[in-house]
């Protein structure tokens, strides 16, 4: 009975894949202009979405009674890396049922991001591959390759994600789902995608471009980055994050790697291909995700049940590497070596500190030494030299997940209380660099003169790797 219902369900991916290939490559042919969402929304209107809610719902509000617990994948995920067989099978049914709409509001999402064509036909157009010129090679991957590029039509300057597409697996989900999630987010701080080109061979992303990122950042400025910067990029995290929460989309793979930083210091959230909106519980989601150093414990002991908090662990992970200038939990071996690492500081949880950790599939109290919860200075310094700054630490790294800082929240903390009031007021596609005097601050290094004299601030800190 199971095996028939798996065979089944394979079929049915399948089948979904081939029309999804099939419908690209019909659109692409065509002389009118389609948009992806038409594409997408029409073929995928047409399957059946059994158990999927019409509109979205946060995680949290379901009755426990009602949650389904499904069996762990195993699987590795890489922006860049072809999602494995397993994968597939489990998101088949979950990606054909994408809702396209915003879930938050029950409104469409907006219209393409294409812009009016000039008036001669044979100019440049939107949506069309000729009309941007490759500059360099950014990065490569097993089926996606990333190239600056600019625009043919007004000048500027653009990302370019390529991604191959093979006759016999059309196209990936990931790039489905970045595309049709980030189509619908208009934010400053989340990567703004301009254009969309699907040809027979290939489907590009074209992003706006964004020269560095915090990883390469953190690089360049060893030893922990200068205090009021941290706190600007974490402002900026924390806005584009509670934008996307408030519209139940999680991240789910937060890491320095996937935040943009502009020359401006603007910080946007991208690599959105891992990105779900949230649905009913019974659609379970798979732990395989969110790379290992940033990976919350819940998400490492096996759980499939999450919501938010999945994201807000990855910020307090984040944050305490801009301030500490290295990773808080860098395991170095396995999963059992990168709960240690969190436990040792944290503490051992039991069902008083974490209520239901027992019923967790990968959580054996015998296979882990029991360790005492410390006070996050004693693990990382630099934290007691910024005002509050160990305080929304400690509430963003909670072991039990219901007991994280919101983004909302996180955005009203003390931490942030000397910033200017203007920054809570601005729209969504305002920068905070417009408000006066809000400005990176020159990063100093290991230079003693930001907490005085008297303090160990930079001194025998070893770069991040990454």
């Amino acid at each position: 009975m199971i095996d028939s219902q798996a065979a089944e369900k394979i079929s049915r991916m399948k089948k979904l894949r081939r029309t999804l290939s099939e419908s690209f490559s019909r659109i692409a042919l065509k002389k009118e202009d389609t948009s992806f969402d038409e594409i997408c929304v029409t073929k995928m209107s047409t399957r059946n979405c059994q158990g999927m809610d019409s509109v979205i719902k946060p995680l949290d509000t379901i009755p426990e009674d009602k949650k389904v617990r499904v069996q762990r994948t195993q699987s590795s995920f890489d922006p860049f890396e072809k999602p494995t067989n397993q994968v597939k099978r489990v998101h088949s049914e979950n990606n054909a049922c994408i809702n396209f709409k915003t879930s938050s509001a029950g409104k469409e999402s907006p219209k393409v991001r294409r812009h009016s064509s000039p008036s001669s036909p044979t100019s440049p157009k939107f949506g069309k591959a000729d009309s941007y010129e490759k500059l360099e090679k950014l990065g490569e991957g097993s089926y996606a390759t990333v190239y600056k590029g600019k625009s043919k039509v007004n000048g500027k300057l653009v990302a370019l994600k390529v991604i191959r597409l093979q006759e016999e697996e059309g196209t990936p989900f990931t790039a489905i789902r970045e595309a049709s999630l980030l189509k619908g987010l208009k934010h400053a701080n989340i990567v703004l995608l301009h254009d969309i080109i699907h040809t027979k061979e290939t489907l590009t992303l074209v992003f706006e471009y964004v020269h560095t990122d915090l990883c390469q950042y953190m690089d360049k400025h060893p030893g922990g980055l200068h205090p009021e910067n941290v706190k600007l990029f974490l402002f900026q995290l924390l806005r584009g994050l509670s934008y996307i929460h408030q519209r139940y989309i999680l991240h789910r793979d937060l890491k320095p790697q996937n935040l943009l930083i502009s020359d401006t210091g603007e910080l946007k959230l991208a690599d959105f291909g891992l990105a779900r909106a949230k649905s009913v519980p019974s659609h379970t989601y798979s732990n395989e995700v969110v790379t290992l150093w940033y990976r919350p414990p819940d998400v490492l002991l096996g759980s499939t049940e999450y919501s938010t908090c999945l994201d807000m662990w990855g910020v307090g992970c984040i944050f305490v590497e801009m301030i500490q200038g290295v990773a808080a939990f860098p395991g170095m071996k396995d999963i059992q070596d990168q709960l240690e690492r969190i436990f040792l500081i944290l503490g051992t949880p039991n069902e008083d500190t974490w209520p239901g950790v027992h019923s967790l599939p990968h959580f054996k109290p015998e296979r882990f030494t029991q360790y005492s919860p410390k006070n996050l200075r004693q693990a990382w310094n630099k934290l007691s030299y910024v005002n509050h700054a160990e305080d929304l630490a400690s509430k963003l790294l909670q072991c039990f997940p219901k007991s994280r800082l919101s983004a909302q929240a996180a955005l009203s903390h003390e931490y942030f209380s000397d910033l200017p009031p203007r920054l809570w007021e601005l729209t969504d596609m305002s920068s905070i660099f417009t408000v006066p005097n809000v400005r990176l601050q020159p990063e100093t290094g290991e230079s003693m003169r930001l907490f005085g004299k008297n303090n160990s601030y930079g001194k025998g800190v070893s770069n991040s790797k990454h």
